[in-house]
């Protein structure tokens, strides 16, 4: 039979506290917060210090559940009797587990139902921070809060995926596109996931939530630049800081860069213009995301091996992986020239302050500074380099469509797919060709004019010279096939000892070995200059041919 009972616990003894005997009993009064007067055993501490004695607000219940254990659990409730409620609860569960009812699992289930859904969410964000997985995870709890609060979610019964479902129909009615639409979605699916696993649901009731088709409604879809494009955006971007400073914005001469500069501004923008012009050209040729590269530090670079390499942190990449991106030359060269550049920079403020002169630079540098606001710098670019944002298709470039067109030059250049899923960091093949891969830069009609030429009659050979194939080889054609300029009869397949050369009277017969091969007669004039066909045997050798080989 369980009980009921208030905890007793231990506080420090109040500063304003006064200590008495009575019967015998040390106590102590003071007045709480309220101004009430409070009086409590005294006692000792651990560490001899004076305390107080005090009994929780709250009764906790004593019972042994389905299993035979002597179990505690707070009530949370004040009133005695409704404690007691609480307890004949819990012992009726016990009773259902012992009879088999319910199982021990569902038992620890039911004891989370009550708490309120935020305390789990708290619990879940709690979890994955403790992970490390630091990455949108403020969106994860804004798009959790949001459908809890819509779908009137407010304890773990009332997780419903019907009304999930519903609710992310009404959003599609709005304009809310896929992609966002699932990203909901999996916020759900992976918290009830959490749920599941440490015993708080049974099962995930949002796993047969549908995905949305983010092929079908792509609102978003960028495109590559071509070679000649993303030379125009770099000049344009080392000398557009410049640029615009010089610019005069008002006045008769208005729009014209006439603006007079002190050398030392000058100087200044001339090193912001140079650094986003890196920026982009190291983000177009590693394929790298925005955050991956403001992520970089000097101490991640090796310029000093061959190849050069930079190496990603696993914390600071999307999958969690970490990789070694190699570099290629003359970025890698340009990359060696900024970091002397900024060590000379850090060597003159030094002397300006009269401090040590550091002989190189510290291994937590960053590498750019990355501005938050580099999308609307690329607009800025794109539109004075004369680039269309978004091109007949309505394909957007902006700072990601710099890794598209980092995967679409490699196709472009015959990379193999699975090196450019390698160098992409893709998990899929499918994600490399199809979606970070722009067919309107390859060279789809050159690879259909490499293959070959099929006249309808193969023996017109004035077509073949007008065309200018004669004497052309497929790539396709197997290497031993005839000449075109001596056509032979069909061939018969010789004994197994024995091979067959097809010679003519002007040229000497050779073997499968390259060896000269005797005839066995002059060609006659009645055979016109036909093809020959030569037996060699295979117990006879010719002094060149290397030992072993089939010579006449």
């Amino acid at each position: 039979m369980g009980t009921v009972f208030r905890k007793s616990y231990t506080k420090p003894l109040p500063i304003t506290a006064e200590t008495f005997t009575r019967k015998g009993e040390c106590l102590a009064r003071w007045k709480d917060a309220k101004g009430k007067t409070r009086t409590a055993p005294l006692t000792t501490g651990k560490d001899g210090s004076d305390r107080i004695s005090v009994k929780a607000g709250t009764y906790t219940a004593k019972y042994r559940d389905g299993s035979g254990v002597v179990r505690e659990k707070a009530t949370g409730c004040r009133d005695k009797d409704a404690a007691l409620r609480v307890l004949a609860d819990l012992e009726r569960r016990a009773e259902l587990v012992k009879a088999e009812v319910m199982t021990a699992a569902e038992d620890a289930m039911s004891d989370h139902q009550g708490i309120p859904l935020d305390e789990h969410v708290a619990d879940f964000i709690a979890h994955q921070e403790s992970k490390g997985v630091s990455r949108r995870l403020k969106d994860t709890l804004s798009q959790l809060r949001r459908v809890a609060l819509d779908c009137g979610f407010h304890r773990l019964t009332d997780l419903e995926g019907s009304k999930l479902e519903r609710w992310l129909v009404d959003r599609q009615a709005e304009g809310m596109s896929a992609a966002t639409r699932n990203e909901y979605r999996g916020a759900w699916v992976t918290f009830s996931n959490w749920c599941v696993c440490n015993g708080r649901l049974t099962r995930n009731p949002f796993a047969d939530v549908p995905k949305a088709d983010t092929k079908a409604d792509r609102r978003r879809q960028r495109r590559a630049l071509t070679e000649a494009e993303l030379i125009r955006l770099l000049d344009v971007a080392r000398r557009r800081p410049l640029l615009d400073r010089m610019t005069v914005r008002r006045g008769k001469r208005k729009g014209e860069a006439f603006a007079k500069l002190r050398p030392e501004t000058r100087a200044k923008l001339e090193r912001l213009g140079r650094e986003r012009a890196l920026i982009y050209k190291t983000l177009v040729l590693t394929g790298l995301r925005k955050s991956e590269l403001a992520s970089l530090t000097v101490g991640q670079l090796d310029l000093d091996v061959a190849p050069p390499y930079l190496m990603l942190e696993a914390a600071d990449e999307k999958n969690r992986a970490g990789a070694e991106i190699p570099l290629r030359g003359d970025l890698a060269e340009d990359l060696g020239q900024w970091l002397n550049d900024k060590l000379e920079a850090l060597q003159s403020e030094a002397r300006g302050r009269s401090e040590l002169i550091p002989a190189r630079l510290p291994a937590d540098t960053p590498l750019f500074d990355v501005p938050t606001g580099l999308v609307r710098i690329l607009n800025r670019d794109l539109k004075l380099a004369g680039i269309p944002k978004q091109d007949e298709r309505g394909r957007t470039a902006d700072v990601h469509a710099l890794r598209h067109t980092f995967g679409t030059h490699l196709s472009k250049a015959g990379v193999a797919p699975r090196t450019a899923q390698a160098a992409m960091r893709h998990s899929s093949i499918d994600l490399t060709m199809n979606v970070y891969t722009d067919p309107r830069l390859l060279d789809v009609a050159g690879a259909i004019e490499t293959l070959p030429r099929l006249p309808l009659d193969g023996g017109d050979r004035s077509r073949e010279q007008a065309t200018g194939t004669v004497g052309a080889q497929s790539p396709l054609a197997p290497v031993l096939a005839p000449k075109p300029g001596n056509p032979g009869k069909s061939r018969s397949i010789a004994g197994k000892g024995s091979t067959i050369v097809p010679t003519t009277a002007d040229e000497p017969a050779l073997d499968v070995s390259g060896c000269p091969v005797k005839r066995k007669a002059p060609p006659s004039a009645a055979d016109n200059g036909a093809t020959e066909w030569a037996m060699t045997d295979s117990n006879r050798r010719h002094p060149r041919c290397k030992r072993g080989a089939l010579t006449n």
